[in-house]
């Protein structure tokens, strides 16, 4: 048995080598043939805009439907990263004067047509919402800023203040994307 020749180790053992497949490389249509996929376009032009509104409105629907989850791929570029959801979350999860804003303007709207119109105390009480807007606005977006820093060294918080303050703004049920948590859930 000494005479026996040392056994060579098979090819797919050594490093860098790779099996053969076993089967000769296709040539590059039979390739291509295999790949296409049969495309049936429809006949007319009116079915093949059809077809092509429908697939849009989906596309649009399941994102649209993704964006109101929060989910990230969905979101736009202003709403994107972790800062602006911080600041969501934080405006989302406290009451605020600001964001019934909407409903007083609606209330400023009629009071346009009535007779306390002709009085000053309609302009001094607009001024005054906007004031209370302003401040408010302002100290939301100074808290967000600190928490950012804390939470996120290193991340930007170029316009939070303002991304904030203007979701601030809005009714609660109309924001988008809309609030992750409950009114007074803790940050």
């Amino acid at each position: 048995m000494a005479d026996e020749a040392p056994e060579e180790p098979a090819v797919s053992d050594r490093a860098g080598v790779t099996q053969a497949k076993g089967r000769p490389t296709p040539k590059r249509s039979e390739a291509e043939r295999r790949r296409r996929q049969p495309y049936s376009a429809p006949s007319d032009r009116k079915a093949a805009a059809a077809q092509s509104r429908d697939r849009d409105r989906g596309a649009r629907a399941r994102r649209a439907e993704a964006m109101k989850r929060g989910e990230s791929w969905a979101l736009p570029r202003k709403d994107q990263g972790p800062v602006r959801a911080l600041a969501r979350d934080y405006v989302d999860a406290r009451r605020s004067i600001s964001e019934f804003y909407m409903f007083g303007i609606l209330v400023l709207v009629v009071l346009l047509f009535t007779p306390l119109r002709k009085s000053p105390a309609l302009d001094y009480l607009v001024l005054l919402l906007l004031l209370v807007i302003l401040v408010e606005s302002y100290f939301v977006g100074s808290r967000v800023i600190r928490l950012a820093h804390q939470r996120f060294p290193g991340e930007s918080t170029k316009g939070i203040r303002m991304y904030a303050g203007i979701r601030g703004t809005q009714i609660r049920r109309l924001r988008m994307p809309a609030p992750r948590v409950k009114v007074g859930e803790k940050i």
